[in-house]
């Protein structure tokens, strides 16, 4: 197996995530790492014996040695940063909102094409072993017709005014924060499992904290719940605490979903139930390991992960044994393991997310937004 140099651009929450992931992968170098915050990088990169630490990531891309960037920005900087890095020659894994706009996403998913460079973008939600699992289902036949899809992605690390992150500024985040922050992973996956796209939508999108206490200090993602700062800054807040859309797949398949950060005791609950005319299937990301199967005529059955009552498909995601929980960590080593395994050569399909992938998801989030304002439905481009 070849061994690849990285670099991580991003020493925040998610960059820490990805630094974890890529040390389990054992072949991959981690080169560099980078991000303003100077102090803050040296830090992370000290816990993973990164060598080179720079302030600035333009200069890390001029590394001829190192063969792939892992985009951790913050949203606004996603664009920038990953089409230094396609321009620069590199691979390019980015998280996702890919980009803030289509505009840019599709200018993104364009230069890696043209580049001829792999290019994943990070819904990695799709692999836990349940959902590939529901997937391997669909494609059997099990489910039959889809006919109905629900569920939700609730929060509450946004609940009170006094916690405060980056992404609830749409100069920082976005235009839209929580359905494109956690709404994309719900909308990804539902499509990833289904193999349907959604066709139209209508939305109602809410902000509950119309102003948020900023505090002068820093402070990490999810770390918020441990602040309740004295000194802060009265912020108004221009992104969304919830978001409820009802949808249309086709001319049968119904669904609605809702996503919120501002649910107490939710912690990271993404659900999704889908029934089809001869199965329906439920999964609680809080309760990764179980898969809820129902039937009309005979009894239910909840599946708990075991490699061995696997389908073939769902079992490659899958490295530990029954009884022993895969997460939330595992997810970032399943698509870090598939997009440097693309990296041996260019010729395969890639079995991640791409690039692409990311714009549709960016589409959707536009046409939730103008569902929003207009008070009514609005038609969704299958184009990607």
């Amino acid at each position: 197996m070849k061994h690849w140099n990285t670099a991580v651009i991003g020493a925040g929450f998610i960059g820490r995530v990805h630094l974890e992931a890529i040390r389990r992968l054992g072949h991959i170098q981690i080169a560099a790492l980078a991000d303003p915050e100077l102090e803050k990088a040296k830090q992370l990169g000290a816990e993973f014996s990164v060598g080179r630490i720079d302030a600035d990531f333009h200069g890390i891309l001029e590394d001829r040695s190192i063969d792939a960037v892992h985009v951790c920005t913050p949203n606004h900087l996603h664009f920038p940063v990953a089409k230094a890095a396609l321009d620069a020659g590199k691979h390019v894994l980015c998280e996702k909102p890919l980009a803030t706009s289509v505009n840019e996403a599709s200018a993104l998913a364009a230069a890696a094409s043209q580049a001829g460079k792999r290019n994943c973008l990070c819904h990695n939600l799709r692999y836990y072993p349940a959902v590939q699992q529901m997937r391997a289902m669909r494609e059997a036949g099990e489910l039959g017709e889809i006919l109905v899809m629900q569920g939700t992605y609730s929060q509450d690390w946004l609940a009170e005014e006094t916690d405060w992150n980056w992404r609830v500024l749409s100069s920082a985040g976005g235009p839209s924060r929580c359905m494109a922050d956690i709404g994309s992973h719900w909308f990804d996956m539902a499509e990833y499992i289904t193999g349907c796209r959604v066709s139209a939508l209508c939305t109602d999108l809410h902000t509950f904290h119309k102003t948020r206490k900023r505090p002068k200090s820093s402070i990490e993602t999810f770390a918020g719940k441990f602040q309740r700062p004295d000194d802060y800054d009265v912020v108004a807040i221009d992104t969304e605490d919830y978001g409820a859309v009802i949808f249309r797949m086709g001319e049968r398949t119904r669904g609605a979903m809702t996503a919120s950060q501002v649910s107490r005791g939710r912690k990271n609950r993404l659900n999704i139930e889908i029934y089809g005319s001869k199965c329906g299937v439920a999964w609680d990301q809080e309760r990764p390991d179980e898969l809820w199967m129902g039937y009309r005529n005979t009894n239910n059955q909840v599946l708990v992960k075991d490699p061995s009552l696997l389908r073939e498909a769902a079992r490659r995601s899958a490295d530990l044994p029954g009884g022993h929980s895969e997460g939330y960590g595992d997810t970032f080593k399943q698509v870090f393991r598939r997009f440097y395994a693309s990296l041996e050569g260019t010729s395969a399909e890639p079995e991640y997310p791409q690039f692409r992938d990311g714009l549709r998801q960016l589409q959707l989030v536009e046409a939730e937004l103008e569902s929003s304002r207009k008070h009514g439905w609005v038609e969704v481009s299958s184009a990607c």
